[in-house]
C-alpha cells in the first residue's frame, strides 16, 4: 500500500530488554506495522529483566501498554525464512535491531544468514536500507570493534546503547530513553523523549 510505514525490530539475548521495550513504545503509533523477531534467549533474558513477556501481540498489548495501538505489531518466527523481511523485494522503512548482542553483530559483519534477524539484516546491508545496531556489552575486544567498523563500512549504523546525562535523568527509564531518542532521531521518526542540543542559542 503506497504511504504504508512498516519497520522491522529484533530483540536478541543481550541484556538490555527495557531499550526493546521502550523503543517499541514510542515507535509503535509511527508505523502501520512493525515486524518484531525475538532470538531463542531474548524472551528468558526479557522475563529476567523486566518480569514480563514479549512473545505475541496480546501478551505486548498487556506488558507494553500505553494509548498504542498494539495490533499493528506482527511477531515473527526466526526460524522463518518465508517471512517478509527476508526477501529485498519487501518495502520497509528500516531495521532496528535492539538491543543488539556481540554474537549478532559478528554473525551480520560476517554475511552470515543463520536465521530471520542476520538474513533481513543482509538483506537491509545489500538494498541500502536504513539498519540500525543497538549494541550493549563492555569492555569491548579487538573482534567486537573490527566487527563494528565492518558493519559500518557496509553501511549499517552502531548505535550504542550509552545514555547522556547531560538532561539529568531522574529515573531508569529517563536513562533508558536518551537512547532510545537517538535511534528514533535516526529512524527519522519524531521524538519527545530528549529535546535538541541549543546551548548558547536563544
Amino acid at each position: 500500500m503506497p504511504g504504508t510505514r512498516r519497520l522491522v525490530v529484533a530483540v536478541t539475548g543481550a541484556s538490555g530488554a527495557l531499550y526493546a521495550v521502550r523503543f517499541l513504545r514510542q515507535a509503535a503509533p509511527h508505523f502501520d506495522r512493525i515486524y518484531v523477531m525475538l532470538s531463542d534467549n531474548a524472551p528468558a533474558v526479557f522475563a529476567a529483566e523486566t518480569g514480563g513477556t514479549l512473545t505475541h501481540p496480546v501478551q505486548a498489548r498487556d506488558y507494553l501498554g500505553g494509548d498504542a495501538a498494539w495490533d499493528n505489531l506482527t511477531f515473527l518466527d526466526t526460524k522463518d525464512y518465508f517471512s517478509p523481511p527476508a526477501s529485498g523485494s519487501f518495502l520497509h522503512d528500516g531495521m532496528v535491531v535492539i538491543p543488539c548482542s556481540m554474537g549478532t553483530l559478528g554473525r551480520i559483519a560476517g554475511g552470515v544468514s543463520n536465521d530471520l534477524t542476520t538474513r533481513a539484516a543482509d538483506v537491509c546491508l545489500k538494498e541500502r536500507r536504513n539498519l540500525i545496531l543497538v549494541t550493549r556489552d563492555t569492555p569491548l575486544n579487538l573482534i567486537h570493534l573490527r566487527n563494528m567498523v565492518t558493519v559500518t563500512e557496509a553501511g549499517a549504523v552502531v548505535l550504542p546503547a550509552v545514555p547522556a546525562f547531560y538532561y539529568q535523568p531522574k529515573t531508569v527509564e529517563d536513562v533508558v530513553d536518551t537512547v532510545v531518542a537517538r535511534v528514533l532521531q535516526n529512524l527519522g521518526v519524531p521524538q519527545t523523549l530528549m529535546p535538541q542540543w541549543q546551548a548558547g542559542e536563544e
